[in-house]
Formats: C-alpha cells, sequence, structure tokens
C-alpha cells in the first residue's frame, strides 16, 4: 500500500455511511496522524485518533465552526452527499433544492470555509467526491447537483492552486453501499474506490475515474453528440420515471 498520508490530518465528511467509514479506516492505515469523522450525529469510534465531530452541510454555519474546531486540517475529503427515491426533475422543487443544498451549496461551502485552514497548513488537499452521473442525462437532481459539483470542482483548482491547495474530483458509477442498494446493476467495492482516492491523491491526479463505467464514459466524451447522446441515453434508460 502507498503510505501517502504520513503525518496528515484528515476531514471526512458523511463518515458514517458505506465510503466514509473506508475513507476514515483507510486514512489512518495510510499513516494520517488524525482524521475528524464528521456526520450529522457523530458515533463513537475504537481509535483515539479518530475525532467526532457534529456537521450538518445544510446548515450555513456549520462549515466555519467545523473548520475553527479543525484548524489542523491539511486534507478535506467531501464525501458526504444525499439521493433521494424519485427525485427526477420534473418532482416537487423543494426535493431538487434540498438534494443541491447538501450535494453542491454545502461542499461548495465546506472547500469555501477550509480554504484558509489549507492553506495555513502548505496548502493541502480538497477531495470531491463526485459521480459518473454528472456526465450522463439521467433526470434526477442528483445527477444535476453532480454535473454542478464537478464544474465547481474543476473551478476550485483554478482557484485554489495559488496557494498550494490540490483540488482532485473521484467520478464513480454505483458503489455497493446502502445508497446504491435499490439498484440492481453491477457495483464497484467501497475499499475498491477509496483505495484509488487515495493513490490519486498521492499522484497529484486532478481526476480519479474509480470504475470500469466511469472510465469507459470518460473516453467517450469525445465523441460527436449525435453519437454520444444516443448511447448515454441507452445507458439511463432504467432512470427514466
Amino acid at each position: 500500500m502507498n503510505q501517502s498520508l504520513d503525518g496528515r490530518t484528515v476531514l471526512v465528511t458523511g463518515a458514517n455511511g458505506g465510503l466514509g467509514q473506508q475513507f476514515v479506516r483507510q486514512a489512518l492505515e495510510r499513516g494520517a496522524r488524525a482524521v475528524y469523522a464528521t456526520t450529522r450525529t457523530p458515533r463513537e469510534w475504537d481509535d483515539a485518533r479518530i475525532r467526532p465531530l457534529a456537521l450538518d452541510l445544510t446548515v450555513p454555519d456549520d462549515a466555519d465552526r467545523a473548520a475553527a474546531a479543525a484548524p489542523d486540517v491539511d486534507l478535506l475529503v467531501n464525501n458526504a452527499g444525499i439521493a433521494l427515491p424519485g427525485e427526477y426533475l420534473t418532482g416537487p422543487e423543494e426535493e431538487l433544492r434540498q438534494t443541491f443544498e447538501t450535494n453542491f451549496f454545502g461542499t461548495l461551502r465546506l472547500a469555501k470555509a477550509f480554504a484558509p485552514v489549507l492553506a495555513a497548513n502548505g496548502g493541502g488537499t480538497i477531495l470531491n467526491i463526485l459521480s459518473a452521473a454528472a456526465w450522463t442525462p439521467v433526470p434526477t437532481a442528483y445527477g444535476a447537483s453532480k454535473a454542478a459539483m464537478w464544474s465547481a470542482t474543476n473551478g476550485l483548482r483554478n482557484l485554489l492552486r495559488p496557494q498550494g491547495t490540490h483540488v482532485m474530483g473521484l467520478l464513480v458509477g454505483m458503489v455497493d453501499t446502502p445508497m446504491g442498494a435499490r439498484w440492481d446493476v453491477p457495483k464497484v467495492s467501497p475499499e475498491s474506490v477509496v483505495t484509488q482516492a487515495y493513490d490519486g491523491i498521492a499522484e497529484g491526479l486532478p481526476e480519479v475515474l474509480a470504475d470500469e463505467p466511469s472510465r469507459d464514459l470518460r473516453s467517450r466524451m469525445g465523441q460527436p453528440a449525435e453519437v454520444l447522446y444516443p448511447w448515454l441515453d441507452e445507458q439511463v434508460a432504467s432512470f427514466a420515471p
């Protein structure tokens, strides 16, 4: 294993979820000094290096409060996200706003709050967990919110580069976690996704594609629209309302 996190201090959002727990555990296995495990309702952990911290991405003041409580962070893992059942773009606007408040505004708010912290600690890293849905015409608020966050991730990379902060996006299709349980499709393991994410940080990559569907999709994005979109429509037909 590439021990790429020796001595680093990591903050993981959504730490109680399937991916979140892996980000916490593998950070310690790779030599992290400490990990802030953030959730709406903090839990007890079995390692003194794990520091539970309450954080609700939808509460504006929580981002600044977390940054003040974790001034030693040099790696921010923006993992928290939601995917509501049936959140189609033609559905209630309140559901669309709820999804964007967490997946886009909450994530961006946290990156903004921690940017000065990272700068003070040598620059550091922001890892945004995105989704291959950002690149597909899946008709959900989740897909739209991840597309917006993919664009914001690329913008943050340029914005924060002068202060020495590396911003990386991770894109993946279906992961074998409770969030993806309602879809009967092939899934990649959380362990594999997190391993690739931390390896990508060690290599300084701008983007990690954590499963074969994402890599296949990325390779097709240079195709003409009249070729690409009919193929994409076939891939996401099962998500139509």
